[in-house]
């Protein structure tokens, strides 16, 4: 079971935290670095989808700075963070760019995945980086984050990031081999625990302290497996000083511990979509429309909508209903009501002419609808 959930895995988000980027908080580790970026291109060969989240950032403006110590003042880290992702990106580009790879930087706040417009643009955006083979490497973006609203770490990142683009696994790369009973350093008894649920609460029992150059522990790379589960993604926690680790990984070396999400990756995502937003409009589908989203699993396009209702804008859910008024289906709408009633009837390829830009083909993309 564990060998078919990682060789079956087409898409996933790995994240390596400040100890595996950085000489101990001394600048970045370019070797390190490097290696990092020969595993991704590797995997992206095997045909496998790759979004970095990468920590290292503040770090790294720590040293250029030439602080005794990663600041506590939000304003200082914000300093830090803004000198350092010059370095960070720089890095990545240049290791990528040598296998004639190319990178992406994203940086994305706690507001770009809570607000449903800027989500939906996140997302078509890293879809399309994927599409293209290019490596995102995301980092939160410390310099406009407030102590209230930031991730807090990037282990809680790259958990919302699986969640935006259907990750098939996370990996979490750490300087632990994974989880244990105690802390092995501590506890010579200490038991590893090589599966487990990503929904065991148990688990956060054994979830130490983080080290001074990240934010994260055990604990929130536990925290994390449990959100990137909701929408079916499985978690791997390895120990990122392993040799190839992720290549290890890839060919079904059982390294780490695997926390299983308990559905399918669209099953489970879909749940989440169906019953966390609101609705806000309506959209009658013809009969054709109805049969393609019920047997063929497609997209909703502008073709079969036959009416529009409510006032809604792009990002916000909206119901869609057979001409008797029963709810076939709903989802995230790519267009606001207005366009949606330009649209309507309409075949893809008017979408420029009818609205003077080149938009989404997809009224309502399949991965975010779900039939009722």
């Amino acid at each position: 079971m564990r060998e078919d959930k990682i060789n079956n895995a087409k898409r996933w988000v790995v994240k390596v935290g400040s100890s595996l980027v950085t000489n101990n908080g001394l600048g970045l580790d370019k070797k390190a670095i490097a290696h990092w970026a020969d595993q991704l291109v590797s995997l992206q060969k095997q045909g496998i989808q790759i979004v970095l989240v990468s920590s290292g950032a503040v770090a790294e403006g720590v040293a250029r700075l030439e602080l005794s110590a990663r600041p506590t003042k939000v304003h200082l880290q914000q300093a830090a963070a803004a000198v350092g992702q010059m370095g960070l990106v720089q890095a990545y580009e240049s290791c990528f760019m040598r296998h004639g790879v190319h990178a992406a930087q994203i940086l994305l706040s706690h507001e770009d995945l809570s607000d449903r417009t800027r989500y939906l643009n996140a997302r078509s955006t890293l879809s399309t980086l994927l599409e293209m083979k290019v490596v995102p490497v995301v980092n939160e973006n410390d310099t406009v984050a407030t102590a209230e609203l930031c991730f807090g770490d990037n282990d809680t990142l790259a958990a919302l990031v699986a969640n935006l683009v259907n990750a098939d696994v996370m990996v979490v790369l750490t300087d632990q081999d994974g989880i244990y009973s105690a802390d092995p350093r501590l506890d010579v008894d200490a038991e590893f625990i090589s599966v487990a649920s990503a929904d065991d609460d148990s688990l956060m029992d054994y979830a130490g302290k983080g080290s001074s150059l990240g934010r994260g522990g055990m604990f929130t790379k536990i925290s994390a497996a449990k959100l990137a589960a909701r929408s079916g993604t499985n978690t791997i926690i390895a120990n990122g000083k392993m040799e190839k680790v992720l290549l290890q990984i890839a060919s079904g070396v059982k390294i780490g511990t695997l926390l299983e999400a308990d559905n399918e990756p669209v099953t489970a995502r879909k749940q989440w979509l169906a019953g966390q937003l609101i609705l806000k409009g309506s959209m009658v589908l013809d009969d054709g429309a109805i049969r393609v989203l019920k047997e063929s699993g497609k997209s909703l396009l502008a073709v079969g909508i036959k009416q529009v209702d409510g006032r809604f804008s792009r990002g916000d859910v909206v119901v869609c209903t057979n001409k008797a008024g029963k709810e076939i289906a709903r989802g995230l709408v790519n267009y606001d009501n207005d366009e949606v009633k330009a649209l309507m009837g309409q075949s893809s390829e008017k979408i420029s002419e009818l609205l003077g830009y080149a938009g989404e083909e997809e009224i309502i993309h399949r991965d975010n609808l779900i039939l009722s």
